[in-house]
This record gives C-alpha cells, structure tokens and sequence, in this order.
C-alpha cells in the first residue's frame, strides 16, 4: 500500500503531542458550509465505488476507530459518511458498558470479535481505547475486571498502551489497514449541544444527566487521551484529531481520509485466470445464441 498524502491532522509518531496545539475548528480558509456539503457527495460517492473493489477483491480490510467526548458528533458523522457504502461490506459496532461476559476476558477481547473480516470495512463507534479512557479517570472500575492499578499506576496505564500498540501492529501485518479518529469538540460547543438536547424535544433522549457528571472531569480525559493518542499513534495505526465543532468540516475532513486511504490501498477486481479469460467468447456466444431461440 502507498502512504496516503500526509494529514494536517494527524498525531505525530514520536510521542510528543498535547491536544492544547490541536484546534478544535476549522482551519483559516476553510470551506464554506455548502461547498463541503458538495464535497461530502463526492467523497461518498468514492468510497461505495472503493468499497465494492475492496469486498471483491477480499484479502485486505478496513478498520476506522472513533473515539470522542459525548456530544462531539460520532453517530451522525458515521451516518454521514458511510451512508451510501453496501451494508454488505461495512459493519459498524457501537461499544457501551461491558457485559459480564466481556469482562470475564482481557480487554481486548469484545473489540477483537468486531474486527472487520477480509474485504470488509468495520467501523468502531468507542473501542478498545475505553480501557486506557474511562479507566484511567475511574480507576476504580478495574474492579470489575478483578484487577487493580498495584503500585505503579504508570506503569499499569503504559503496560496496556504497550498491549494496544502491539494488538494493532498484529492486526496491520495481517491485512487489517486501521485509521483512528478522535472528534475534537470543546468544552463551549459540547455545552451548546447539551443546551440544544435539552431544549429540542426530539434530540432529548441523547441527554443523561451522568453526562454532566462527566463534564466536569474534562481535564481528566483531556489527559487520558493526550497518553492515550501519543503512545498509539504509529505509521500501522495513525490517530487523527478532527477539529469537531463544526459538523460538515468534521465529517468533510474524515470521509476525505478514508477516501484517501482506500484510494492508496488500490482494491482491485480479481483477474479471472487464463483459461477462463479465453473462454469469455465461448461462454458469451452460448448465451447469446439461447436469447435467439
């Protein structure tokens, strides 16, 4: 596979990274909202052609992770930009509390029974970077998991980052091609959006009241996920922080980089071999001749 042009977005391989240098809008002389609107199109457009070349082709697959802050606009970015790909070939999995059953297992394991399979794209809405996110700012949770942080933390926190970047490293040398997106929104818009959920009765099922709870350990997570981007961000298995607070450059900018990695990966439909290459006439003929009969 040819590497992709580079991203503006993408986190730095070297492990220096602070999400305070990443914006959370639109770079100057960005699109206007129409004109990424017709962007979008194009891109999904691209992506249902690259999709059917990549389920017959079969031997590679696709996996795009998202991970964000509630209210940053994960559902309908996913929605948006896979809406005309043949659900055939595309599966998205949305990953809530662990079951008993999950939790009965290392924490890979629910994550891993959704990979994608050969010439498929899989689509991760939260992952398995939950464990080194929520855990990290509720530690108490690994209780659940019969474990505890013992008496290093940092070193339970870098022993599982390490566990990630080797699982996905596993997973790049065995045909999975992965992209990571984390959904930059800020504390600002996240409140408009909650205000909007509250008000608007048809959006205010998305509001739990947890979720304000969780607005106040922003700072927390803020740090989790810089450890977290910044440990994992490798060539196999890039993050890229999408500003999110204006939803069609968000989603304009993810459906471009999926695009543009399926475009590098280059799925071809198989070749037919050469005995049934120079049977084509043969086969064409027969039935040709039975439509005169």
């Amino acid at each position: 596979m040819s590497e992709p042009a580079p991203s503006p977005f993408r986190v730095p391989y070297d492990g220096v990274f602070s999400l305070q240098d990443c914006a959370t809008t639109p770079p100057p002389g960005a699109p206007g909202k129409k004109a990424l609107k017709a962007s979008l199109r194009d891109h999904v457009d691209s992506l249902e052609d690259l999709q059917r070349r990549l389920y017959a082709e079969g031997t590679r697959s696709l996996l795009c992770v998202f991970q964000a802050m509630d209210a940053a606009g994960k559902d309908s970015t996913i929605r948006a930009v896979f809406t005309g790909v043949n659900p055939a070939g595309c599966h998205v999995t949305s990953f809530k509390r662990p079951s008993s059953e999950e939790l009965a297992h290392d924490f890979l394991w629910r994550t891993h029974k959704a990979l994608p399979r050969r010439g498929t794209i899989g689509v991760h809405n939260r992952s398995h970077y939950e464990e080194v996110l929520v855990l990290r700012v509720k530690p108490e949770l690994l209780a659940h998991q019969g474990l505890d942080l013992g008496d290093d933390p940092t070193a339970f926190w870098d022993a599982r980052l390490a566990s990630i970047r080797e699982h996905e490293r596993h997973l790049a040398a065995n045909g999975t091609v992965i992209l990571k997106f984390f959904l930059h929104v800020s504390l600002e818009e996240q409140r408009q959006r909650f205000l909007d959920r509250l008000v608007t009765p048809r959006k205010r099922w998305k509001f739990n009241g947890g979720d304000l709870v969780e607005r106040e350990r922003w700072g927390e997570y803020q740090h989790a996920y810089e450890q977290a981007l910044a440990a994992t961000s490798r060539p196999w298995a890039p993050w890229h922080v999408i500003p999110a607070d204006e939803k069609p450059f968000m989603r304009d900018a993810v459906a471009d980089l999926i695009r543009r990695t399926l475009v590098a990966m280059d799925p071809q439909y198989p070749a037919l071999s050469d005995e049934d290459a120079a049977r084509i006439g043969g086969w064409r003929a027969a039935l040709e001749a039975q439509g005169r009969g």
